[in-house]
């Protein structure tokens, strides 16, 4: 491939992709209420036409979207994982438990921190935020209210769970693809989160009790909950020996094995107990991986609850992956994100702006995007080189893009996750904002260390030579391609 300096893009033509791409966004995702895989496609279009009138061809524009889906395929493997664990998980009765167990703490006097604790709970199990706000985030608002908690406070203490397991599991598909799309190691992204997320999540409870005081002497009608529980008991068999299976995945990642061969051994472990505990068939099993598990209860929102998971679950969000970065790989590689980059860079001069600024990009696509996805999967091919020619290691953007990206979508009314919130929930951004604390404050602590430099890792000797001699190597793959 011809060097990109030889047919340089500017930096106004280079944003041309960009506008286009966020201008149909915001008019098919927010007015048309369609998903997002169609106006990216648009964007690639158009990146391909600038490319090309820059005097690209339309083999090197190719090999420039092959090589954005390449970036991504270890994420695309991982969620495929995520969504056969997710299947083998529910079909083995283990988020059963897990929920089961969870229910169980709940009073009167700390409703609002107990339900911030369940939906944590919930979503570090099945690694979903909506699946876990469509279900017991649905029960908890109709229990608050009866309380006479006001709606925006329990909807707050919903999401600040929901969205604390939503980024903190291993199963969920922003956490993967922020580690995947990063070059970093699941569990290291996930550990590196412990820094911002678990301070965050303190901060939240303590807010909650003190919120909660006020509604202490007040009665709480507990049936939808025991209901629930009831339910769960009579379709699965509950038993705390079905713990031993995320236990399992646990120990594996302190003893830092690898995140494929963790999951694999956690799936393999659920399908078992759907066979061998819960009573399944293998074709059950089988289904349960493939399709996702299900089952019919009666009880709506133990249904919509279980009734998920599979690999064919994850295919929307291989799909979105694939195509944003055929998107991704065309404005890198033709060197339209430098031109874009080269312009930010010249305000950003240390580790911390360049940390802020990743934080704003986020919530910036957010904004103009209306997905969260997107508000990862961009940033982070535009800043991936920054933090290299810093030093910094990569789990530092990979936590940024998190902490940016994921936890501020909620406060976007035109968001799909605003959307979805407002439309599950009943409650409006403005309602709920100020009190979904821990995605108001994850984002403030990390651009906190980030200005005074606490938990921010710098690479070392030995991982800048790596760095470099896999730069070589890529340089030299190209130049064998392009003789070819």
């Amino acid at each position: 491939m011809k060097q990109q300096q030889d047919r340089k893009i500017g930096f106004w033509m280079a944003l041309v992709p960009l506008v286009v791409m966020i201008g149909v966004m915001i008019f098919t995702v927010v007015k048309l209420e369609q998903g997002p895989h169609i106006p990216l496609i648009i964007g690639t279009s158009t990146a391909a036409i600038v490319a090309w009138r820059a005097g690209f061809t339309w083999k090197e524009i190719e090999e420039m979207m092959y090589k954005g889906i390449r970036l991504a395929l270890p994420a695309v493997v991982i969620i495929m994982l995520v969504g056969l664990t997710i299947g083998a998980w529910m079909g083995g009765g283990i988020v059963a438990t897990m929920i089961y167990y969870g229910l169980q703490i709940i009073t009167p006097a700390w409703f609002l921190v107990t339900i911030c604790l369940i939906c944590s709970i919930v979503s570090l199990a099945i690694g979903s935020s909506w699946s876990t706000m469509g279900t017991i985030g649905v029960a908890g608002m109709g229990i608050g209210l009866s309380m006479g908690i006001p709606a925006g406070m329990i909807a707050g203490a919903v999401i600040s769970g929901a969205y604390f397991g939503d980024k903190m599991s291993p199963l969920s598909d922003t956490t993967n693809l922020a580690a995947g799309l990063t070059g970093t190691d699941l569990f290291d992204h996930i550990k590196h989160m412990f820094y911002t997320t678990i301070p965050g999540l303190a901060i939240a409870l303590g807010i909650y009790a003190y919120l909660g005081k006020r509604f202490a002497e007040n009665n709480i009608e507990v049936a939808d909950i025991a209901q629930t529980a009831k339910v769960l008991q009579e379709s699965f068999l509950i038993s705390p020996w079905l713990l031993i299976v995320p236990l399992a995945v646990i120990v594996m990642v302190a003893l830092k094995v690898p995140a494929i061969p963790a999951l694999v051994v956690g799936i393999v472990l659920g399908f078992l107990a759907q066979v061998f505990i819960q009573g399944g068939s293998l074709v059950g099993g089988l289904e349960a991986l493939q399709s996702g598990f299900t089952i019919a209860t009666g009880n709506v929102m133990v249904d919509d609850l279980f009734n998920r998971g599979g690999l064919d679950s994850m295919m929307y969000t291989v799909s979105m992956t694939i195509v944003a970065m055929t998107f991704g790989g065309i404005l890198e590689f033709s060197g339209m994100l430098q031109a874009m980059m080269d312009q930010l860079l010249k305000v950003v001069k240390s580790s911390a702006s360049l940390i802020v600024s990743t934080i704003g990009a986020c919530f910036l696509t957010n904004a103009s995007c209306s997905e969260q996805y997107i508000s990862i999967v961009v940033p982070s091919r535009m800043f991936s080189r920054a933090y290299r020619n810093m030093g910094l290691h990569s789990k530092n953007l990979s936590r940024a893009l998190e902490d940016g990206g994921t936890l501020t979508s909620v406060f976007i009314p035109w968001n799909t996750c605003g959307v979805f919130i407002l439309g599950t929930l009943g409650v409006s951004v403005v309602q709920y904002g100020p009190y979904a604390i821990l995605n108001l404050a994850v984002p403030l602590i990390s651009m906190l260390y980030a200005i005074t430099g606490f938990s921010i890792v710098k690479l070392t000797e030995l991982e800048i030579e790596k760095l470099e001699e896999e730069e070589l190597e890529e340089k030299r793959m190209d130049k064998e391609v392009n003789l070819a």
